[in-house]
């Protein structure tokens, strides 16, 4: 069943490139099926929020994950974005980070922020939650999207809690009838963020947060 659901609600896209300690950090996870980078969203969100903040660099880390089908490998997700942030943070300390993702993507990116490893979740060292200390870096969290916990009960999969030095500072994005984070049955909804204003409404609610 799992196949099915998130192949219906693919689609296509580009990246995305990073310098040294830029004055601002997107790292964004792409949704199921989307070809390496940052994807369609995942590119509009970081041309508007450049756009957003005048002079300020803006670097991207598009997420290394497969984005397939077989959601269990979403937890290669986890832990390349887990371990970008804590690097960034460590290397950068200047740098402040805006965490997105897209369907799938915002999976991962919610799985990240939480403070402890949820229920039904074997993970391994690797993916154990970041440090406290690294939350006063992220500036913002943009979620497009997001898995319902109905959705992820239907593939059998923990709900998507944002942890609590993060839920201040996140914004859950959902176009009225998409399926993923509605419940409700218009997957074309699903790949609306763009059209419905939502990421324009993302870049303002992160530029605020990093101005």
């Amino acid at each position: 069943m799992l196949a099915p659901i998130w192949a219906l609600l693919a689609g296509p896209v580009p990246s995305a490139s990073a310098g040294p300690c830029p004055d601002v950090e997107v790292v964004f996870a792409r949704g199921t099926t989307e070809p390496p980078g940052v994807g369609r969203i995942g590119q509009s969100f970081v041309d508007t929020l450049r756009s957003h903040v005048g002079g300020k660099s803006v670097g991207v880390y598009p997420v290394d994950y497969p984005a397939t089908t077989d959601f269990p490998t979403a937890v290669d997700g986890i832990s390349d974005a887990g371990n970008h942030v804590e690097q960034m943070a460590a290397n950068c300390p200047r740098t402040k980070m805006v965490l997105g993702g897209y369907s799938q993507g915002a999976a991962v990116i919610g799985f990240v922020t939480e403070s402890a490893v949820p229920d039904g979740v074997h993970l391994v060292q690797a993916l154990q939650p970041m440090p406290a200390d690294v939350a006063s870096h992220v500036a913002a969290v943009a979620l497009f999207g997001k898995p319902s916990t109905q959705f992820m009960s239907i593939i059998n999969e923990p709900p998507v809690t944002i942890g609590p030095l993060y839920s201040a500072k996140t914004l859950e994005l959902c176009v009225p009838g998409d399926p993923v984070c509605s419940g409700a049955g218009n997957p074309a909804a699903h790949r609306q963020y763009v059209e419905a204003g939502m990421v324009d409404q993302a870049a303002d609610f992160a530029a605020n947060r990093l101005s």
